[in-house]
């Protein structure tokens, strides 16, 4: 497989987004780590240590900018996330708003509480241009489209369903997340539907009738949404880069011509007739869920649904392991008498289960054992400072825009943006953390993507160990442990 190549982006924005005091108390948590972000909100690791609970932190700033729709729409997220109750979504547990008075104190914005998802990206466990088994891809689409048919039955549609937006808990169950875009189509007292006409959503991942200036109906779209998933978890990539003419992949889509070539002539029977029915154009002849639940797909039993936490997690990244990208992501390293960290230890504890240990979320760095839901990581044999400047090298060589940003304690950081092969921005950060390797100095370098499709971004951060820069470094090799 060609790495892709990384159009080069002018300039990447200064973070509009204020960083809150790590020190105060919200809601009983603290805000001990940021986990994610991007456009106009940042995600914090939280934790309640008279309880021993862990949650994530989405916080949008309020600002004198900041508009009364602005506002309204970040209500409207909060009123229809707290109504979302189902373990195949991302629980609500509370919010509150910091007004601009308080601003003296506090950094004021909208804080929401939610469950953390610290399986991570379902999609950063893929290979690109692999996809996964059918058993693993036949297990969680039925989850997911449990969640959305939970999500419709409330009157809700989400219109934002992509690779990103899907994440797995601590024992390896899918959790849709991200309701921003989210909107009310029924009113459950009367069974009053309305149609939607606000255009929104990401370009591989929108339906069709969203290119047109008419009013649309809301359920076909998020089934278009399953339907690219689908065919993501299977092929390991996007279908297209939009549904319309103007996508040479669409238009052979349409023509038919796509079904004699991969990945689509890879696809089972079953799986190919689930994926044609729910990306049919026209919306009234589309799937319904409801359809997708009677498919013969979904009807045989899960071959995976009753084994362990731990036999999941090795299906699922079966097609790293093959490719050998986990042997980057976690060698198993010998550091000289890392010194021990409580508190990290404590913090760590509630993530510690059969799936995220074999999926080895947990890095070895100088301070300690590190909780690291990214498998786009690997291990140097040189110091941060030695490392990052061979990365930018690489990176810019890949057409990455880079900026330098302040060092994070003893990490090193860089910010990083660009278009993805499907012409969709990513946002993130390269950070690199020291460590011991044998008595030499070593990096623990973590790609943390913020926004863009994680499986472009695995595709970016195996481009990026593969330049010549970088790949001398690279420890690559598993060492016994001792």
């Amino acid at each position: 497989m060609t790495s892709p190549k990384y159009p080069k982006v002018v300039g990447i924005e200064n973070d509009p987004v204020p960083l809150p005091n790590l020190n105060i108390l919200l809601l009983g948590y603290d805000l001990v780590q940021q986990i994610g972000g991007g456009g106009f909100a940042r995600v914090f690791r939280a934790v309640n240590l008279e309880q021993h609970l862990v949650a994530a932190c989405k916080f949008v700033p309020i600002t004198p900018h900041t508009t009364d729709k602005e506002r309204r729409t970040l209500e409207k997220e909060m009123r229809i996330h707290n109504t979302v109750k189902h373990v195949n979504c991302l629980a609500f547990i509370d919010a509150c708003v910091v007004e601009l008075k308080l601003s003296a104190k506090y950094i004021p914005g909208f804080y929401f509480l939610i469950e953390l998802a610290a399986g991570g990206d379902l999609f950063d466990k893929i290979a690109p241009d692999v996809g996964v088994g059918d058993e693993v891809a036949h297990l969680y689409f039925n989850q997911l489209i449990s969640g959305v048919d939970h999500i419709h039955k409330l009157g809700v549609v989400h219109r934002d369903l992509k690779p990103e937006n899907i994440l797995l808990d601590v024992t390896g169950t899918l959790k849709i997340s991200d309701f921003g875009l989210a909107a009310v189509y029924m009113l459950k007292e009367t069974g009053r539907i309305r149609q939607l006409t606000d255009r929104c959503g990401s370009l591989p991942y929108v339906a069709p009738e969203l290119n047109g200036a008419e009013a649309y109906a809301a359920q076909p779209v998020d089934v278009w949404g399953v339907g690219v998933i689908l065919y993501t978890l299977l092929a390991g990539n996007t279908p297209w880069d939009e549904p319309s003419i103007r996508s040479p992949e669409f238009v052979r889509y349409l023509d038919g011509e796509v079904f004699q070539e991969e990945p689509w002539s890879r696809f089972s029977p079953n799986a190919l007739s689930l994926i044609q029915g729910l990306l049919t154009v026209e919306p009234k002849d589309r799937f319904t869920i409801d359809d997708a639940f009677r498919h013969p797909w979904c009807t045989r039993p899960s071959q995976l649904a009753k084994k362990s936490p731990a036999t999941l997690a090795e299906a699922l990244t079966e097609s790293l392991r093959t490719a050998g990208d986990l042997d980057l992501a976690a060698p198993v390293l010998s550091p000289s008498n890392p010194p021990d960290d409580e508190d990290v230890e404590m913090l760590s504890a509630p993530h510690q289960t059969q799936f995220t240990q074999t999926l080895m979320l947990f890095s070895q760095t100088q301070s300690g054992v590190r909780y690291t839901p990214h498998l786009t990581r690997f291990y140097a044999g040189v110091p941060p400072e030695s490392l990052l400047p061979a990365i930018c090298e690489g990176l810019v060589s890949l057409g990455v825009q880079i900026k330098n940003a302040p060092p994070n304690g003893t990490t090193l950081r860089v910010r990083i943006g660009g278009q993805d092969a499907r012409k969709e921005a990513f946002r993130g950060w390269v950070e690199l953390d020291p460590f011991e390797y044998h008595g030499s100095h070593g990096t623990f370098c973590v790609m943390q993507r913020d926004n863009g499709n994680p499986i472009s971004w695995r595709q970016l951060w195996r481009a990026t160990i593969q330049t010549p820069f970088v790949e001398p470094l690279v420890l690559k090799k598993r060492a016994a442990s001792t």
